[in-house]
């Protein structure tokens, strides 16, 4: 009886804890234009941290999402122009061009 409980128990908290697929909407982010970036990784994840330490950056959430080789999109009007065919995320800092942007969190276009 005790199994069958922590079971859906675990069951419920995992659910509870995983994040939504397509993350926030995009209209949400109000730190800067919505990022396309390549892919996405944590801050101490390797290909981060190389990108990171090249540029003297220190980020001091080693967990946070760093989205690598971005570019800004247009969320209004998303046509042929403004189509995100990688990751779409809204991040906190993307003053270090399109190389890097840091806090990032991904969003529905």
């Amino acid at each position: 009886m005790f199994a069958k409980f922590f079971t859906i128990a675990s069951l419920a908290i995992l659910a509870a804890a995983t994040p939504t697929p397509g993350g926030e909407p995009a209209s949400s982010c109000s730190t800067g234009p919505v990022q396309c970036c390549d892919s996405t990784a944590k801050a101490n994840s390797a290909a981060a941290t190389s990108i990171l330490d090249s540029i003297g950056v220190v980020v001091q959430d080693v967990n946070a999402l760093v989205g690598l080789d971005c570019s800004p999109i247009s969320v209004v009007g998303v046509g042929a122009g403004n189509v995100c065919s990688a990751e779409a995320v809204c991040c906190q800092d993307n003053s270090h061009g399109t190389l890097i942007s840091i806090g990032c969190l991904p969003v529905t276009l």
